[in-house]
């Protein structure tokens, strides 16, 4: 069964997700620097009418927690919080985009945060797109 993308369920799954991938365990041994909020952008023709964050508790290759919340509260409490468009974010999941190259050309957005600190820790970030191959995925807009 597909899982809307985001959604509780969604995100439930992508936490179970990166801690079943041992490539992540290893890469983001070293992260050591906080949560990260993935914020969704409001988009009402796709049934999100407002800013949603998945917020990402990753510590020492292991995630902690994964919730969906609402991106006020993300931005408030997470050290690093990345923005963009439902299109962008499915071009990531989907692996169409380099979520690290992203950044660099402004398709996804580091709004708060450190740039070199995400930038070093390129592989984990890596594992943690990979890992979303592994949740059954429905987009709102197919």
């Amino acid at each position: 069964m597909s899982l809307d993308f985001p959604s509780p369920e969604w995100v439930a799954a992508y936490k179970d997700a990166i801690n079943a991938n041992p490539a992540y365990k290893t890469a983001g041994k070293d992260w050591t620097h906080g949560v990260v909020a993935m914020v969704v952008q409001a988009d009402a023709s796709l049934g999100i009418p407002e800013d949603l964050a998945m917020l990402l508790d990753v510590h020492q290759g292991t995630c902690r927690d994964c919730k969906l919340v609402p991106a006020t509260e993300a931005t408030a409490s997470a050290p690093f919080v990345v923005s963009a468009p439902y299109a962008q974010w499915k071009q990531v999941i989907k692996r169409e985009i380099d979520p690290t190259k992203a950044l660099m050309q402004g398709r996804l957005k580091l709004t708060k945060g450190h740039m070199p600190t995400m930038v070093k820790h390129v592989n984990a970030s890596k594992q943690l797109v990979e890992s979303t191959s592994a949740v059954p995925t429905k987009f709102r807009d197919e």
